[in-house]
């Protein structure tokens, strides 16, 4: 059973910083890529940042420089810090993974809100 559990949402004033963490169980961790998206109310779910394996990282262009995703392979963990945060970062942000066997499968956890405002 695929399990992800994002945490560390909130509310933080432009300019502020998150930490977000997703918890994963139920798969081979350190070989999967694990990615956060977010979504706003209206918007499309929109791809923010990528690690795969090996440790390399891609990032949304409207993030780069402020947002940097990390892993934690002995404790099954992918982190999001999120610097310089300005309102339209706010969203709900899902951690995902993709199962490519024995079928295409992806996996969401539940979604962490992040409201950006003063």
């Amino acid at each position: 059973q695929v399990r992800l559990v994002e945490s560390g949402g909130g509310l933080v004033q432009p300019g502020g910083s998150l930490r977000l963490s997703c918890a994963a169980s139920g798969i081979a961790f350190s070989i999967y890529a694990m990615r956060w998206y977010r979504q706003a109310p209206g918007k499309e779910r929109d791809l923010v940042a990528l690690i795969s394996s090996d440790g390399s990282t891609n990032y949304l262009g409207s993030v780069k420089g402020r947002f940097t995703i990390s892993r934690d392979n002995a404790k099954n963990t992918v982190y999001l810090q999120m610097n310089s945060l300005k309102p339209e970062d706010t969203a709900v942000y899902y951690c995902n993974v993709n199962v490519l066997l024995p079928v295409t499968r992806n996996y969401w956890g539940q979604g962490t809100q992040v409201t950006v405002s003063s």
